[in-house]
């Protein structure tokens, strides 16, 4: 089951510019910065009350982010749902007929495990699963 919107994702052309664009429209500094190799992004996440705001940069240009930016501009790129259990809630999807980009959940930035739904099958919005990670 879905629980709440964990972040929404923002693609970037230059993050350091994004970042110095985003302190000043919310007031504070990213909490975090990270490589996700796997995706080929560096992100910064900005926390806002309860929700987190991802800026996405692309690390080389054939990353899905470079690829996004390049077709569509840069703007809102996925909505991401917080998830107890990813693997069950990728089966239950599957099985309502979503199409996942990924059959297995992989490593995503911010501690967690990550799958995405193709939007084409929602509707035109990349959504993106998230689990916390136990320690």
């Amino acid at each position: 089951m879905l629980t709440k919107i964990e972040h929404i994702g923002i693609a970037v052309s230059n993050l350091e510019e994004a970042n110095k664009t985003y302190e000043t429209l919310l007031g504070v500094a990213p909490y975090k910065a990270e490589d996700v190799e796997s995706e080929g992004v560096t992100t910064s996440f900005f926390k806002v009350g309860d929700s987190k705001i991802e800026l996405l940069g692309a690390t080389h240009e054939d990353s899905a982010i470079a690829k996004f930016i390049a077709k569509r501009g840069e703007g809102i790129h996925h909505i991401a749902y917080a998830v107890e259990d990813i693997e069950k809630e990728m089966k239950r999807l599957k099985n309502e007929g979503f199409k996942l980009l990924n059959e297995t959940p992989k490593k995503g930035a911010d501690n967690k495990l990550i799958a995405f739904l193709h939007p084409k099958s929602s509707n035109g919005v990349l959504v993106e699963l998230c689990q916390d990670i136990k320690k």
